[in-house]
């Protein structure tokens, strides 16, 4: 039987998380929302809290929680402000690769970094030429002796200016395609340049930088994984991460639908508040339900990570409906304000804002589209390229 009780201990993880972004980060969002700052008191206090580096392994001073447990705590926080939720979670998606290639030695000193100072790591992926098409990518990592020497660029980084180190990809064999990218650690000290900030549309709490590399030298020790296989690296990782992009995309969702729906007992229109009017009613069931199915989509996508099981199109689904989700709420939530909804001064304008980038950030909902068609298509052919 299919049971989706949350044990006691997920219970009071979510409220503790509830908590946190309701005392800790709603206050602040609106004001890190206009002025585009960095939120480090905010991101300190989820550190001291144990609300970062959530996979982390015990043996290594994490606190080992499962990818339910991590939808759970991403889902509370994006309620609380999506961008800051993207700040404190980034650390995942950075060291994701660190669990799944490098050795021991490599796995006990990055996130023994993370687990014992307040650190913070990057993924470096996307390129200005290379988004969607990793395989288009510039840079290039070519091996002298025991080391290999990066140059190129990234964009689009998450937390790139704070960052102490970097998982960066990189051609190691430029004629061969998505075949010939390869996986480093690199820190921040290996002559690393943080280029510019974006000044973005939404989430503007959190930090999205164009990082440099040049000449950077790195030890052949911190590959991760084999030479060349990088690409399935990236892909497994981000099987791994989509959950929590989902469950933060139901956040903001979430938050927008509790928003419109107390507003719309509020305000009043022909006599009656609008809640009492069909169309709106209408409105207000349909985000219930998109709501409620996003969060079953991204606890299924998770809960089969935490089986052993393969992921790759439940979690596509999940973050393709979730993010879809999170745009479509957020809009009507507007439109349950009216003309208010389109002032800063009320909230929903800014979660309309916010939730656009999960349409786009960790693959499109176009690619999402791809990978279910291909998944459901061609599914032994998917796996023979998987396994490639």
């Amino acid at each position: 039987m299919v049971d989706f009780t949350l044990t006691d201990e997920q219970k009071a993880l979510r409220e503790m998380a509830h908590d946190f972004a309701e005392k800790e980060i709603r206050p602040v969002a609106w004001e890190h929302d206009k002025d585009g700052s960095w939120p480090q008191e905010v991101i300190d206090k989820a550190w001291e809290v144990g609300l970062m580096n959530t996979h982390a392994p015990e043996q290594y001073g994490g606190p080992g929680l499962s990818f339910l447990d991590g939808t759970l705590i991403e889902e509370e926080l994006a309620w609380g402000c999506s961008g800051i939720a993207t700040s404190i979670s980034a650390n995942g998606l950075a060291a994701a690769p660190v669990a799944l290639g490098g050795s021991d030695e490599v796995q006990k000193e990055y996130y023994t970094a993370l687990t014992e100072a307040k650190q913070l790591a990057s993924f470096c992926l996307t390129e200005p030429d290379a988004g969607s098409d990793v395989s288009g990518m510039r840079t290039r990592a070519v091996r002298q002796g025991d080391k290999y020497v990066i140059n190129g660029s990234k964009c689009f980084i998450t937390n790139g200016t704070y960052a102490d180190w970097y998982t960066v990809y990189a051609k190691t064999d430029p004629d061969a395609g998505h075949r010939g990218i390869s996986a480093f650690l690199v820190r921040r000290d290996d002559t690393v340049t943080v280029d510019k900030k974006e000044d973005k549309m939404g989430q503007r709490a959190s930090n999205t930088a164009t990082i440099t590399f040049n000449e950077t030298e790195v030890d052949a020790k911190y590959m991760l994984g084999e030479e060349n296989h990088g690409f399935r690296l990236a892909m497994m990782t981000l099987d791994r991460t989509r959950p929590g992009v989902a469950a933060m995309a139901t956040g903001i969702a979430r938050a927008a639908f509790e928003f419109a729906t107390a507003y719309s007992k509020e305000r009043v229109q022909f006599g009656v508040p609008i809640a009492m009017h069909q169309a709106i009613q209408f409105m207000i069931a349909d985000m219930a339900t998109k709501v409620h199915l996003s969060r079953l989509a991204t606890w299924h996508s998770a809960v089969l990570l935490d089986q052993g099981q393969r992921n790759t199109i439940e979690s596509s689904h999940a973050k393709r409906f979730a993010a879809d989700t999170a745009m479509e709420v957020t809009t009507d939530a507007v439109q349950v304000y009216g003309g208010y909804g389109f002032i800063k001064e009320y909230p929903v304008e800014k979660l309309m804002r916010d939730a656009k980038i999960m349409q786009l950030y960790e693959g499109t909902s176009q690619i999402q589209r791809l990978v279910i068609a291909r998944e459901t298509l061609l599914p032994r052919r998917v796996e023979e390229h998987a396994a490639a």
